[in-house]
């Protein structure tokens, strides 16, 4: 599924991913590769994504924290905000 990270600043993250956990308000949930649609609000916490590939990339924005152990890893933390997946594509618009 591709996956876009949006805060009122800027892009943050776009890419592929096969799961991606986020911290809903009544407690944590995922979606996996073609989830059925959803829109849910987001509270502060993390957006943990599991990529496709290894992440690289060479103007990686400091929002970003790639996992030591594994660098198809990566979290994004939030102070809240609202995603929607549709069509296999998962949009976060962030706080």
């Amino acid at each position: 599924m591709h996956l876009e990270i949006i805060t009122p600043e800027s892009k943050i993250f776009s890419g592929e991913a096969e799961a991606v956990q986020f911290p809903g308000l009544d407690g944590s949930f995922q979606v996996l590769d073609n989830h059925a649609a959803i829109i849910s609000a987001l509270a502060k916490g993390v957006v943990k994504a599991n990529l496709n590939t290894a992440f690289s990339s060479p103007n990686s924005n400091e929002l970003i924290k790639v996992d030591a152990s594994d660098k198809k890893v990566i979290r994004v933390e939030i102070k809240g905000g609202v995603m929607e997946m549709q069509n296999n594509k998962v949009i976060v618009l962030a706080e």
